[in-house]
């Protein structure tokens, strides 16, 4: 069976093992702007064990998903001692690029200053996120004009994790890749003014990058060229190549959360990781 039907007939198990989390922190919402995807959810743990703060960025091609509907990441990051945002964004293909990245950097900035109302220290934060989130969240990290652009401050990050991400636009990506792309840009954007590889910068954000050869999405490749253009400009990453045998994109990108770091190697890298910054 090759890994693309893979991926297809993964998501009746994903679905079922959602439905049955137990919703044991209840999040607050807070909105960022007046569209209705314009909001984050923050999670408190009732016991936090580390001054590291998560910030997540949902993926679903860039035209689905949101928040609300990836709580099981919330629930288990909050059952590590985390404090934890989830940030949403407006979607395509009703909204083109640059509208997400836009509304990524201005979620992150309302998520630090709704801390710093608290008192909360922000020193050590985490950027995260799956397939298009791991998109959105390296371009936030990686790409100088960006940041400057949309005023984003991100001294405070130690560190960037990114699951399953279309970090380069390669020629042989997959035909759903090409399809989410064209809904995405509009037609005569210079796409290149939106792909991570060619808008990487030097920093020293370190970053670990999770990939799977079994995919069946998103080309391994693309991992390897943002590591390798990492490498040149002397950023430190780490390629961990996905070992658990629920390897396609959807279970090892958010389906991992689903799981302990017991049984699941991939979520327990991702915990690690954090756990050595």
């Amino acid at each position: 069976m090759n890994d693309s039907l893979r991926e297809s007939l993964s998501y009746f198990g994903l679905y079922r093992k959602m439905f049955q989390v137990k919703r044991k922190y209840k999040p607050e919402m807070v909105s960022y702007g007046k569209n209705k995807e314009q909001y984050f959810l923050y999670y408190e743990p009732e016991k936090i064990v580390s001054d590291k703060i998560i910030v997540w960025i949902h993926g679903g091609g860039w035209n689905a998903g949101n928040p609300r509907f990836f709580d099981f990441v919330g629930q288990c990051v909050c059952d590590q001692g985390y404090r934890f945002f989830s940030l949403g964004y407006r979607l395509s293909p009703g909204y083109k690029y640059p509208c997400q990245i836009k509304d990524v950097c201005a979620a992150y900035n309302s998520a630090v200053s709704y801390l710093k109302e608290k008192g909360t220290d922000i020193s050590k934060i985490i950027i995260a996120g799956p397939s298009a989130g791991a998109h959105l969240g390296s371009i936030m990290c990686y790409c100088r004009k960006v940041q400057e652009k949309y005023r984003v401050d991100i001294s405070n990050v130690i560190g960037f994790i990114g699951s399953g991400g279309p970090y380069s636009f390669r020629e042989d990506q997959s035909l759903t890749v090409r399809l989410l792309l064209g809904q995405l840009f509009r037609e005569g954007f210079d796409r290149r003014n939106g792909e991570p590889v060619m808008l990487m910068g030097k920093s020293s954000i370190p970053m670990l990058l999770i990939q799977s050869r079994h995919d069946g999405l998103i080309e391994y490749a693309c991992a390897e060229d943002f590591a390798a253009r990492a490498e040149e400009l002397g950023i430190v990453c780490e390629l961990y190549s996905v070992t658990d045998k629920k390897n396609t994109h959807s279970w090892y990108t958010a389906g991992m959360f689903l799981e302990t770091r017991e049984e699941n190697k991939g979520l327990d890298k991702f915990f690690s990781w954090i756990e050595e910054r």
